[in-house]
């Protein structure tokens, strides 16, 4: 079984207006719904004005993939919280930000850069995500390429390191494109980052959408209880 968290800001923009109509519970609780397998045990948690923010070592260590929604008040994070975020996705732990977390604290500390990017909210603007890595694992079961009717454009530039792999390039109806399904990975842990998500529109809804997360959770899943070595080493002649 994979131990998925699902974290969420949760603000007060999605709680009410038409995030509140399209979300009902938040995008966390959609996303529980949508993304419940066999294969899974799902836990969710929203940021909280604490020091944990919302997600304490307990949670934490007993996560194997950390899916996590942030927006406007990704810059309110503890850097504590943050610490504890990358030393697990160092020591193995799966990392999927997505949307607007490409701002979020956790995943610029791991790109090393300030990740901004092009955007544009426009009523009604559609986008076609096409699967450019069609052997990825995560590109598993999805086609060639699919529609999104609406959804936030994000365009280049985006400030970010060279991808290990570039999965899903998305083009908008503007003309933007956009590499918006990613691969990293730092020292033991995998991270994919996802563009789709804005809170009013409904591609928590598109299947295609939701079968990529899934993927992406099994692609970034541990394997094993590998640790790094690092430190002092012995000699290792003897051992032969």
């Amino acid at each position: 079984m994979i131990r998925v968290t699902i974290w969420n800001e949760y603000g007060k923009d999605q709680r009410s207006g038409r995030a509140g109509e399209v979300y009902p519970g938040g995008i966390h609780t959609i996303l529980k719904e949508k993304l419940a397998d066999r294969d899974f045990v799902i836990t969710t948690a929203c940021q909280e004005p604490d020091e944990d923010d919302g997600i304490p070592d307990e949670l934490l260590n007993s996560t194997d993939v950390l899916v996590w929604w942030g927006h406007l008040h990704n810059h309110e994070v503890h850097p504590k919280t943050v610490d504890r975020i990358c030393d697990r996705i160092y020591k193995g732990m799966g990392f999927i930000p997505l949307h607007s977390s490409h701002r979020s604290l956790p995943f610029c500390r791991l790109m090393g850069t300030s990740c901004d990017l092009t955007w544009r909210e426009k009523a009604g603007e559609n986008a076609f995500i096409w699967t450019v890595s069609p052997d990825h694992p995560i590109a598993e079961g999805i086609p060639p390429y699919f529609e999104l009717e609406e959804e936030e454009m994000y365009g280049e530039y985006f400030d970010i390191p060279a991808p290990d792999e570039i999965v899903f390039l998305t083009w908008f109806r503007g003309g933007n494109v956009f590499r918006g399904g990613i691969t990293f990975r730092r020292r033991l842990g995998k991270i994919f980052y996802f563009h789709p998500g804005h809170e009013t529109a409904r591609s928590y809804y598109n299947e295609n959408v939701i079968k990529i997360i899934k993927n992406a959770i099994r692609w970034a899943a541990p394997k094993s209880d590998k640790k790094l070595e690092v430190g002092e080493w012995q000699d290792p002649v003897n051992e032969f």
